[in-house]
This record gives structure tokens, sequence and C-alpha cells, in this order.
């Protein structure tokens, strides 16, 4: 079986990462997964680094602005690919 904990940590002194986890017994085999948060600032400026990328990004918003939306009801579109 597999159980799992989740949560936050801040990378130390030469990629130090300590972890609390009281519940786990000395000397249990544990793997571990770090997902790194990054800022949208960062993915943001990533997107427009490109100029395809920028345009797109640009008539997004404006479609977003004018209304220009299209609806879907997740539970409705299930139902009907069943």
């Amino acid at each position: 079986m597999i159980s799992g904990i989740k949560q936050k940590a801040i990378v130390g002194k030469d990629g130090k990462i300590e972890l609390l986890a009281t519940e786990i017994p000395e000397g249990t085999v544990v793997e571990v997964i770090v997902l790194v948060e990054t800022s949208n600032e960062d993915e943001t400026n990533y997107l427009l680094k490109s100029a395809a990328n920028k345009e797109r990004l640009f008539k997004a918003v404006e479609n977003v602005k004018a209304g220009n939306l299209i609806y879907v009801d997740l539970d409705e579109y299930e139902k009907s690919c069943i």
C-alpha cells in the first residue's frame, strides 16, 4: 500500500531539505518527489518570449474581455461521450 504525506519545506544550505515525518518509523524506506513552486511571473515571462505565443496570449485576453467564451459543462460532455 502506498500512502502520502504532503508538506512544504524550504531548501537550506547546500540544497538540504528537512522534512518532519514523526508518523513514519525510523528506518522505513521512502521515495521522495520534490515539486518546485514557480511564480506566475516566471511562467508569463517565459510564454511572452516567443512572438507567436505573445500574439496568442494577447488575443486570448482580448477574447475574454469581449466575452467571446465558450462554456462547456463537463458533466454533460462526459455523458455525451459514453
